[in-house]
């Protein structure tokens, strides 16, 4: 029986033969131990969901199967909506592998595509069905072509949001230390006053971007701290530009002023946000706006440099977490990303993990990763939760993910579009 199953998944993620692709695809009735729908927070005992196509057509108890149904035991397993990723970067690979500075300077744009490849289909494998790359990081537009190539079906991977080049004040971001005038590569498009920065926001959507990435603040120097880098009427004019054209705005920021100037800039999401403090994270509140805190990447970096896991932790990870909790005591929307490239993709539900032991409930992290980041990201309507007439994006974990966050990683299904991606063995 478990082989007949098999062979019945690997033919539907084939696609099967020509004649089933003309005619009405069958119906699938995925029966998981329980369902958790990423709508209402809990872990529903017996329901079951029926796919048609690329949709969910029904979910709830005892559903009814069609006749031509075929159905999918999910003995043990939670079935959730797949899952989304808030901050990643599919065109790096850990730091402790490589340095940023080396990827960017050194290390060919083919190269960088191939492993962004591979990156994706490991993340797609991790369960995250969907994910918002924020920057290329000198890859220039490549994302674009690799979320045309996910799109047409040449190559495996999430759905694509993408921000191309991302955008950093002049002279603010890098590689550096190198003879003063000596044009160098860097890994953002550079900008100076409201009417350049308009222009670069023009020609990255242009070229493709979903999303306008900016840096309100970074190190001017290799080791000093982050200061603001870009002005207000800087950041304003790239928000009206960006909404304007249908576009939101991410804001890379680190203290407590870049953080103040794109929080009356209008913008829609704030990464990292480690200089927050209370009065900032309640105006962003006000405001709606999203905070992805990214622990995974100061979780990562500080392990590269030594740290062992026990406390106490290092400074960053401190500050990091300090901040996190902020937010969460203001009740700040908390988007779930990791910066994903500082660690490894496939790794993806590292953050998570970290979100739940920095205090957020297990089901509110499950709620961030899949029906809020769906609508941060301005696609509540197709994404995020188990709903008729959503796309057919699932995920099946082995045990109960609201108890125990760490079910998370043993993804054992996963579905995109109705597409099996990740067969049961069971």
């Amino acid at each position: 029986m478990a082989k007949h199953w098999f062979a019945v998944l690997a033919a539907l993620a084939l696609g099967g033969t020509a004649t089933a692709q003309q005619a009405e695809p069958a119906a699938l009735l995925l029966k998981p131990a329980a369902v958790f729908d990423g709508m209402d927070g809990q872990s529903h005992a017996g329901w079951q969901v029926l796919v048609r196509g690329d949709r969910i057509v029904a979910v709830g108890p005892n559903l009814p199967a069609p006749a031509d149904a075929k159905v999918i035991p999910l003995d043990g397993d939670t079935l959730m909506p797949g899952m989304i990723e808030g901050h990643a970067h599919l065109f790096l690979h850990p730091y402790n592998e490589t340095s940023w500075d080396d990827q960017v300077l050194h290390e060919p744009l083919a190269l960088r595509t191939a492993r962004a490849v591979a990156q994706a289909r490991a993340t797609l494998h991790a369960g995250f069905t969907s994910l918002r790359d924020l920057g290329t990081e000198g890859a220039g537009y490549a994302d674009v072509g690799l979320k045309a190539a996910i799109d047409q079906g040449i190559v495996e991977g999430p759905r694509l949001q993408v921000a191309t080049r991302a955008i950093v004040a002049l002279g603010a971001y890098g590689p550096k230390g190198f003879e003063p005038g000596v044009e160098v590569p860097q890994g953002a498009e550079e900008v100076s006053g409201p009417e350049q920065i308009v222009a670069a926001v023009r020609r990255q959507i242009a070229a493709g971007a979903d999303w306008i990435k900016l840096y309100a603040d970074y190190r001017w120097r290799p080791g000093e701290d982050s200061r603001p880098t870009l002005s207000l009427e800087e950041m304003k004019a790239a928000v009206a530009a960006a909404h304007d054209a249908g576009r939101p705005v991410a804001v890379h920021a680190a203290t407590a002023e870049g953080m103040r100037r794109a929080i009356e800039a209008g913008v829609d999401t704030i990464e990292h946000g480690y200089g927050g403090t209370a009065a900032i994270f309640a105006a962003m509140a006000a405001k709606k706006i999203a905070l992805c805190p990214t622990l995974a990447a100061s979780d990562a970096t500080s392990r590269y440099r030594g740290w062992n896991g026990a406390e106490p932790a290092p400074a960053a990870v401190r500050l990091n977490r300090e901040s996190f909790r902020l937010a969460l005591k203001a009740g700040v929307p908390i988007c779930m990303g990791g910066d994903v490239g500082v660690f490894a993709h496939g790794d993806n539900a590292r953050e998570m993990v970290l979100l739940a032991a920095s205090g957020m409930r297990p089901a509110d992290v499950l709620l961030a990763a899949t029906s809020g980041n769906a609508r941060w990201s301005g696609q509540a309507e197709r994404l995020g939760a188990i709903k008729s007439g959503l796309l057919a994006d699932l995920v099946a974990v082995t045990g109960d993910p609201t108890r125990d966050i760490e079910a998370i990683h043993a993804v054992r299904f996963v579905m995109k579009g109705g597409k099996v991606v990740v067969p049961t063995t069971g």
